[in-house]
């Protein structure tokens, strides 16, 4: 692991291209409506069942880190935006496209818009 030594984030790789973000968590709830902020907590929840998880607010998302960053979300006024990244594939109606980027790395994008449409 490596440490950015301006922002304290860490990563898998040494020197590994970043923008140092500052932003903080609550943040990124202001303007949004309660179902949208408890869906992002249930998140959470949902992902540290497995073990610690780092929740890292960005400029644009919040990312999920344990090693790596595994997800990333963005908060709609309405809904909820992100991807979750797998080393298998997975097929779900929950997931709006698959990205394959090798046999195991591949990124599902989820969208609550999306489930409420459907």
């Amino acid at each position: 692991m490596w440490t950015c030594p301006d922002c304290g984030r860490d990563f898998a790789n040494r020197n590994q291209s970043h923008s140092c973000s500052y932003v903080r968590l609550e943040g990124h709830f202001a303007g949004r409506e309660p179902q949208v902020v408890a869906t992002f907590k249930r998140l959470v929840a949902a992902a540290r069942k497995s073990g610690p998880v780092t929740v890292l607010p960005e400029k644009t998302r919040i990312a999920f880190q344990v090693r790596m960053s595994f997800a990333a979300f963005s908060l709609r006024r309405r809904w909820v935006d992100g991807h979750v990244v797998l080393a298998r594939r997975l097929d779900s109606p929950r997931f709006t496209r698959i990205e394959f980027y090798s046999p195991r790395n591949q990124q599902a994008r989820v969208s609550t818009a999306h489930a409420r449409r459907g």
